[in-house]
């Protein structure tokens, strides 16, 4: 079995209610139990707050019962937390603690760095499960792309159908707007010229456990 095809990534919004993170904590465990019996293993999340904590939460619960699963942070940059609530650095360092790998796309804040965060997570998955209920934005752009990537697209939102993904000219004025480097080329530029940083394996070596 393919290494991409043990691997799962989640990506949603960063804005929950309480009722509806119960509601997508439930559906979460039930679609990765569904994944697990596929043979999915690595599961990848962003570390950004919302439904990326939810979905390590629910990932860190589950390994007490399924001791096999891996949970890889694909972080941004080392200072992300910065501008966070108290409570909320807590709870991520507390993931960052529990989690089996950690790979920082970007040292350092970068403009880009939270795109490239999104795609290296599709780049190196064969499912994503997502929170999407919006037509714009980074969700919505990274749905895109993993659909366009070949992606198994799960979603975890109560809705029957996801939003509509937006056009492509759409999709590079909001991205020119945030001062995003849309192409792919850009990407597989930056990919050459620099690294990721691993903070912590806990015996996953680099490019061989899931999510690079």
């Amino acid at each position: 079995m393919h290494l991409r095809a043990k691997t799962c990534c989640f990506t949603g919004h960063r804005s929950l209610s309480h009722e509806e993170k119960l509601k997508v904590a439930v559906r979460l465990r039930k679609i990765i139990e569904k994944q697990i019996k596929a043979g999915v293993v690595f599961y990848g999340a962003g570390g950004a707050l919302g439904f990326d904590t939810l979905a390590a939460q629910v990932v860190l619960d589950m390994k007490k019962e399924y001791p096999q699963l891996r949970l890889i942070l694909v972080l941004p940059c080392e200072n992300q937390t910065r501008g966070w609530r108290s409570e909320d650095i807590a709870v991520y360092e507390d993931i960052k603690i529990r989690s089996d790998k950690i790979v920082y796309v970007s040292r350092g804040y970068t403009p880009d760095c939270m795109q490239r965060r999104n795609r290296h997570l599709v780049d190196h998955s064969g499912t994503c499960i997502c929170y999407l209920t919006s037509s714009t934005g980074g969700t919505a752009y990274t749905v895109d792309y993993a659909r366009r990537k070949g992606l198994r697209i799960i979603k975890a939102t109560p809705h029957k159908k996801l939003p509509e993904a937006p056009r492509c000219d759409i999709i590079k004025l909001w991205i020119n707007r945030l001062r995003f480097p849309y192409s792919v080329t850009n990407w597989h530029r930056y990919g050459r010229r620099k690294k990721n940083f691993s903070r912590r394996s806990n015996g996953l070596s680099r490019g061989r456990n899931g999510l690079c």
